[in-house]
């Protein structure tokens, strides 16, 4: 029992003083999320889809992955933007990098790596479909008028959610109300507190995992499976679910995995896209294999980032 509340104290100590900086980058999403004007959705169609798709979806708010999914459903964007949105997608990984004195500098080099990615893929994928003779015919959405949404929130609660009214929870979890109080305070509290349950319990089960075999058993076991990670951190990045991203980035920053195996698990973390083209049934077969597409270009991606000594 003695153990336990060891590892507890440790878990706490390890949580609680990124609760201030989680909860300010919060409130800070919210304020961009509401000034961001994306007006409509044509600026993802064209020759730089790709491009701007993934720096889009570098943005660590849950909306993009989703809209991705609602755009692709109706023809706004091609396959290749979709998937460079996903790949860039990172959920709550940039936040609690960011919150981690020690996690901050690998904040620059996985976004470039996830944007290097993201577009590659993106424009790989558009090309495999023009070889493939499959023409993507883009509709162009209709530009937004004075009255219409124009920042990401208001796009984001007037067209692409399913449920309108104040106060409903986003897939994500996450309570998108209207008013100053909910948006800017309520909403980035709760996430908050939402994260801090995640990075507690993991930091727990990892250290009763590391007393229990010790630390340089652990390191050594996880070294010499290094190319077994990907394998596993794509398949935990495919949960539509914060606490996935969550998961892979603290197992990251306490020596865990290596940082090849951290973008890969992070490539393959679309957050609730997948979800929304799940719900759409009839394209099973496409959805299927976009997923499988997903996890296997990621868990590539992770060897091969385990193999050069920067990443490894």
């Amino acid at each position: 029992m003695g153990h336990v509340w060891e590892f507890i104290l440790h878990a706490l100590n390890d949580t609680w003083p990124l609760l201030p900086w989680v909860l300010l980058i919060y409130i800070l999403i919210e304020l961009l999320e509401s000034k961001a004007n994306l007006q409509n959705a044509n600026r993802f169609n064209g020759k730089l889809g790709p491009l701007v798709g993934a720096a889009t979806g570098l943005v660590p708010q849950c909306g993009f992955s989703v809209m991705a999914a609602k755009l692709f459903e109706r023809k706004y964007i091609t396959i290749g933007t979709l998937l460079a949105i996903f790949f860039s997608t990172s959920d709550e990984a940039f936040i609690i990098l960011l919150s981690d004195g020690a996690g901050a500098k690998w904040v620059l080099p996985t976004l470039g790596v996830k944007i290097i990615v993201s577009v590659l893929v993106g424009y790989g994928a558009d090309v495999a479909m023009r070889l493939l003779g499959r023409n993507q015919v883009c509709v162009a959405a209709q530009t937004t008028s004075k009255s219409e949404p124009n920042t990401t929130h208001e796009i984001f609660m007037s067209r692409y959610l399913e449920e309108r009214q104040i106060g409903d929870v986003c897939p994500c979890g996450k309570t998108h109300g209207d008013t100053v109080w909910k948006k800017y305070i309520l909403s980035p509290l709760l996430h908050t507190l939402q994260v801090a349950i995640f990075v507690f319990l993991v930091n727990f089960v990892l250290t009763a995992i590391i007393h229990t075999v010790g630390e340089a058993a652990f390191s050594a076991f996880m070294q010499r499976n290094r190319f077994i990670q990907p394998l596993i951190t794509c398949g935990v990045g495919l949960i539509p679910n914060c606490a996935s991203s969550v998961v892979i980035t603290e197992t990251f920053l306490e020596g865990g995995i290596t940082f090849g195996s951290f973008v890969s698990g992070l490539c393959a973390n679309a957050g609730m896209g997948f979800v929304v083209l799940l719900k759409n049934t009839r394209k099973w077969k496409r959805n299927a294999l976009l997923i499988v597409c997903t996890y296997a270009i990621a868990v590539v991606i992770g060897i091969i980032g385990n193999i050069i000594p920067i990443m490894a």
